[in-house]
């Protein structure tokens, strides 16, 4: 096997653990927005997080084990998954009142 065939076979063998989806939320005085973010299950999310108050809120997920601090007009970036079918709460650490789902189908 030459080496531009194996570079092939390499590339088609990591491409899919390669895949990524892409979301984005925005946090809010009263909430987040989307009101539910759906993303595709067993595939690696990139997760946009865009702070759209005067202060700083903190993206916080026991279930998907994150958090990510973004202070006021900011916005960040975590990466999550592959996820299993499910729902996975999340909250802002400041307002633990706003809280929402990232649901994976």
């Amino acid at each position: 096997m030459n080496r531009a065939m194996l570079t092939a076979l390499l590339i088609g063998i990591a491409a899919p653990a390669l895949a990524q989806e892409k979301a984005s939320i925005a946090i809010r005085d009263n909430g987040f927005a989307p009101a539910e973010t759906q993303v595709s299950a067993g595939t690696k999310i990139e997760l946009t997080i865009t702070n759209q108050q005067q202060r700083a809120a903190e993206f916080e997920s026991n279930a998907l084990r994150r958090e990510k601090v973004t202070p006021p007009g900011a916005t960040g970036t975590i990466y999550v998954g592959p996820l299993q079918p499910g729902r996975y709460e999340f909250y802002d650490e400041f307002q633990p009142n706003n809280r929402d789902f990232l649901v994976a189908k």
